[in-house]
């Protein structure tokens, strides 16, 4: 109750407090660029830090039901044993559904290293069959041999090699956004720290007058908090709408199909940057208190 009793006397303030504390200068101007600035990062920061979740949670969904049988014979054996990988497959459990592909569809799959053009019929490709595997999924050991002993041209492949690297950088990246913020919320913290001793080391003067009339530290130190917080929420709030704006203005991804045209946000993921002037008031709020009251402790 009596955190939420300050919070409520902090928003109220005391305009007699107030004056204590510069109402313009380099400090007020310091404070409010370094928020919004900050803010604007923390957008970006954030907004990769959920795109590489979304990044790594679809790699993950695409990639580990999907296999691939590549089976390389001479041409008089690719049908045969295509067709004894299919039998190998229909009585494996936990394989959904396999199907070779067609000359088309492998050409679509080499088109955009060998362009549109290359001759799937004439060249020595192999034959590849698509694997889908149910929510169980399958032993791959045990398919390996088994393939192994019935078509020896085909092999495996469950992409596990593919997947997991791919699901780890999305990961480290994930992470790498949340130490991005966490890094910018100690920025902000500095800033304003040193916003704060710069106007009490201005205003040494006016608070040892409030002294000799009975003024308390906390009373004095309110103030600060109260300003430079409201200082930091209004210009994290600009910042952030910048940032906002700026990341709706990104490439959509379904145009260019990459991860960085797709660093955004998504549905009720536009709601959780509103949090970061929250989140930087806050911040300052912690930082100016405690720098307030350290300093107001070494004046005599």
């Amino acid at each position: 109750m009596s955190r939420l009793r300050a919070l409520l006397g902090l928003i109220k303030g005391d305009p007699r407090a107030d004056r204590v504390v510069p109402p313009s200068g380099f400090t007020a101007q310091l404070t409010v660029l370094s928020a919004a600035a900050m803010a604007f990062l923390a957008v970006f920061a954030l907004a990769l830090s959920l795109a590489s979740g979304r990044l790594a949670e679809r790699w993950g969904t695409e990639l580990a039901q999907t296999s691939t049988i590549r089976i390389s014979a001479p041409p008089g054996q690719v049908e045969r044993q295509t067709e004894a990988v299919l039998e190998v497959l229909r009585t494996t459990p936990g394989v959904a559904l396999a199907r070779p592909l067609d000359a088309a569809e492998q050409r679509a799959l080499l088109e955009p290293w060998f362009g549109p053009d290359l001759p799937v019929e004439s060249l020595p490709i192999p034959q590849l069959v698509e694997v889908i595997e149910t929510a169980s999924g399958y032993d791959s050991e045990g398919l390996r041999l088994r393939l192994r002993a019935e078509a020896p041209g085909a092999v495996l492949d469950d992409h596990t090699r593919w997947r997991r690297p791919l699901i780890a950088a999305a990961e480290r990246l994930r992470a790498l956004g949340v130490v991005s913020i966490l890094l910018i919320a100690m920025a902000v913290a500095a800033m304003v720290t040193l916003a704060a001793s710069a106007a009490l080391a201005a205003n040494a003067q006016v608070i040892g007058v409030l002294r000799l009339v009975g003024a308390r530290d906390v009373y004095i130190a309110r103030a600060f908090v109260r300003r430079f917080t409201l200082r930091a929420l209004t210009g994290a709030a600009g910042g952030t709408a910048l940032g906002m704006a700026a990341v709706a203005l990104l490439p959509d991804a379904s145009a260019a199909g990459g991860f960085l045209t797709g660093l955004g946000f998504a549905g009720w993921a536009w709601l959780v940057p509103l949090a970061i002037p929250v989140f930087a008031a806050l911040v300052a709020f912690l930082a100016t208190r405690n720098a307030a009251l350290r300093a107001l402790k070494g004046f005599t």
